[in-house]
C-alpha cells in the first residue's frame, strides 16, 4: 500500500472545513517530499517537523528514504493554514508506507508536532469538536491542553494525545488510550472586582444600568470626569448572569479561533474594553483575510467603549449594523466575512472637551465651535441606537463619607436581573433569536408587549413633543417592558413609559 486518507479540519473564519490528507509514495525515484493543496507557510515547513517526529517516535525518518512523497490537503483550492494538520501528516506517511495499520475512517486528528513527537495546542478545537459532532465523526483526537474545551461536545470520544508514540500504540491496540469525560461547564459566577456598592451615589446611573442588564438594552453615561463613569461599567459586568450552554459554546468557539481564549471555556459573559485609539479593523474585524474583530469578541457579552466620541469616527459609525441587526459584515476582495456581533454597547463620554458643560461644580471653558465639533462627533443614527442615556453628576465630598450608608450590593442588582430574564425567557419560548427585549421585532412588540391605554397616550404625546422616529419609539416601548419585568407587572403603565422617555439624552444633545 503506497496511498493512504486521513482526516484533519480547519477553521475558516468562524466556520469549519473538513480537509482530507492523502498521501502517495513512488519507492521507485530519488527522495522528494511535497505537500500541495495550496499550503502556507507554517504547513509546508510541517515536512521538517513531521521528518524529525516520525524519527524521534521510533520509525526511520522519512529523509532517508529514496522515495517521493507527495501529501495532499484536500479540498485543493482552499488555502491551508496553520500547524494543525501535522498529527495528520505523520498518521498519513506512516499509514501509506505500512509501517502502522489501522482504520482512519469515522475519525478526526488535530495537533502540531514538536521535533520529539510531543504535540502542541492549536486553535479553534471546540468548533471542529461540533462539526465532528454534526458530521458523524465518532472520534476526535486533540492535544492534551485542548482536551478540556472539545470534551464540551457530547457524542464524541475525545482523545487527549501527549505524544505521536502514544497514539500511534492506541491506533494500533497495543496500548489503549481512554476517552476523556465530558467536561462540565462551572456553575460558578465571576464576580467583578468593582462592586456597585463601591460607587457612592450615582443611583440613578445604576438604576439604568439595571435596567439594560435586565433587558438587554445598550447605555451611555455622560457626565464629568472622575465621577464613577468607568467604575460603574467594570462593576455592570458582575450583575450579568451567566451564558447558557449554547451561549457559552458560541462565546468559546469564537475565542478559540481568534486564539484569545484564556480559559478552557467561557461561561459569564465577554467584557471586552477596547482603547479609542483602537483601528477600524481591531474593532470591527477585517484584514486581507478577514478576522473578527473587538465587537465579534464581545459576542454575547459586553462591549465597553470609555471616551466615546474620542473614537474615530468611521469606528462609530461602523457600530450601525451590529447594533441593529448583531452581526458584522466584512467585504474585502477575496469575499465577504458575516461575525457575529450580539453585543450590549456601554458607552461613556464628558459633554464636552473639557468636561464640564451642564453639570455643576465647574464651569465650562469650551467655546462655541468646540461644543459643535465635539457633539457632531456622533451622529443622530448612533443616538437612536443607544436606548438608555444616563447622567453620571458630579459627587459632592460629603457623599464620599466612607461612613455613609452603604447602596446596595452587585448581588442583589444580579438577582433583580436574573429574575427579569426568567420571565423574558418564559415570553420567547419557543423562539431561539429571540432571548431579551432588545433583540423584539416590530411584529414581536405587537405580539408580547401589552400598553395600558393611558401609556400608550403618553409615549404617542412624548414621541410627537420630542420628535422621536420609529426606530426611538420602539426602542421605548422596549425599554419600558424591561422596567415593567422588573416590577413583575404583565402590562406597560404609565409610569414605565415615563421611566423610559426620561433615559433619552437631554445635555449632550445635538
Amino acid at each position: 500500500m503506497s496511498f493512504s486518507k486521513v482526516y484533519s479540519a480547519q477553521t475558516e473564519l468562524l466556520k469549519v472545513r473538513l480537509v482530507s490528507v492523502e498521501t502517495d509514495i513512488d519507492k521507485n525515484t530519488l527522495y522528494a517530499f511535497a505537500v500541495v493543496g495550496l499550503a502556507d507557510k507554517a504547513v509546508e515547513e510541517a515536512r521538517d517537523r513531521i521528518s524529525a517526529a516520525i524519527k524521534n517516535t521510533g520509525f526511520e525518518s522519512p529523509k532517508k528514504c529514496n522515495h517521493k512523497i507527495v501529501i495532499s490537503l484536500a479540498p485543493a483550492d482552499t488555502k491551508k493554514e496553520g500547524p494543525s494538520f501535522d498529527l495528520a501528516m505523520a498518521l498519513s506517511y506512516l499509514l501509506a508506507n505500512e509501517e502502522v495499520n489501522f482504520d482512519p475512517e469515522g475519525k478526526l486528528f488535530l495537533g502540531e508536532l514538536s521535533l520529539d513527537g510531543k504535540l502542541r495546542p492549536v486553535r479553534g478545537v471546540l468548533p471542529i469538536a461540533r462539526f465532528a459532532k454534526s458530521n458523524k465523526y465518532k472520534e476526535l483526537y486533540v492535544p492534551e491542553e485542548n482536551v478540556a474545551e472539545a470534551a464540551l461536545i457530547e457524542e464524541v470520544k475525545v482523545f487527549g494525545v501527549p505524544n505521536l508514540k502514544v497514539l500511534i500504540e492506541h491506533l494500533t491496540g497495543e496500548a489503549k488510550l481512554k476517552p476523556a469525560p465530558v467536561t462540565k461547564l462551572s456553575q460558578e459566577v465571576v464576580v467583578s472586582y468593582t462592586d456597585f456598592a463601591d460607587v457612592r451615589s450615582q443611583e440613578r446611573a445604576k438604576r439604568g444600568l439595571l435596567i439594560a442588564a435586565a433587558g438587554g438594552h445598550n447605555v451611555a453615561m455622560y457626565g464629568p470626569p472622575g465621577t464613577g463613569k468607568t467604575m460603574l461599567a467594570k462593576a455592570f459586568a458582575g450583575i450579568l448572569p451567566k451564558l447558557t450552554f449554547e451561549e457559552a459554546l458560541e462565546a468559546t468557539g469564537i475565542h478559540s479561533v481568534a486564539g484569545t481564549l484564556t480559559e478552557t471555556f467561557i461561561t459569564n459573559p465577554p467584557f471586552r474594553s477596547p482603547h479609542h485609539t483602537a483601528s477600524y479593523v481591531s474593532l470591527v474585524g477585517g484584514g486581507a483575510t478577514p478576522k473578527p474583530g473587538e465587537i465579534t469578541l464581545a459576542h454575547r457579552g459586553v462591549l465597553f467603549m470609555d471616551e466615546f466620541p474620542e473614537f474615530e469616527r468611521r469606528v462609530i459609525e461602523s457600530l450601525r449594523q451590529p447594533l441593529e441587526d448583531k452581526v458584522v459584515s466584512v467585504s474585502r476582495a477575496k469575499g465577504t466575512a458575516h461575525f457575529p456581533a450580539n453585543v450590549l454597547l456601554i458607552a461613556a463620554m464628558n459633554p464636552c472637551p473639557c468636561g464640564n458643560y451642564g453639570f455643576r461644580g465647574k464651569q465650562c471653558i469650551c467655546t462655541p465651535s468646540a461644543l459643535t465639533r465635539y457633539r457632531r462627533r456622533l451622529s443622530g443614527p448612533i443616538i437612536d441606537r443607544i436606548d438608555i442615556w444616563v447622567e453620571v453628576d458630579r459627587i459632592m465630598p460629603h457623599e464620599l463619607d466612607s461612613t455613609g450608608p452603604e447602596g446596595k450590593k452587585s448581588e442583589e442588582f444580579r438577582k433583580m436581573v436574573s429574575k427579569a430574564r426568567e420571565t423574558q425567557a418564559k415570553r420567547f419560548e419557543g423562539k431561539p433569536t429571540v432571548t431579551r427585549n432588545a433583540e423584539m421585532s416590530a411584529k414581536e412588540l405587537v405580539l408580547h408587549v401589552h400598553l395600558e391605554k393611558d401609556a400608550e397616550k403618553t409615549l404617542n404625546l412624548a414621541a410627537e413633543r420630542l420628535g422621536f422616529s420609529p426606530r426611538v419609539y420602539h426602542r421605548m416601548i422596549k425599554v419600558a417592558r424591561t422596567i415593567a419585568d422588573l416590577e413583575g407587572s404583565d402590562v406597560v403603565k404609565v409610569n414605565h413609559i415615563l421611566e423610559a422617555v426620561e433615559y433619552r439624552p437631554k445635555k449632550f444633545d445635538i
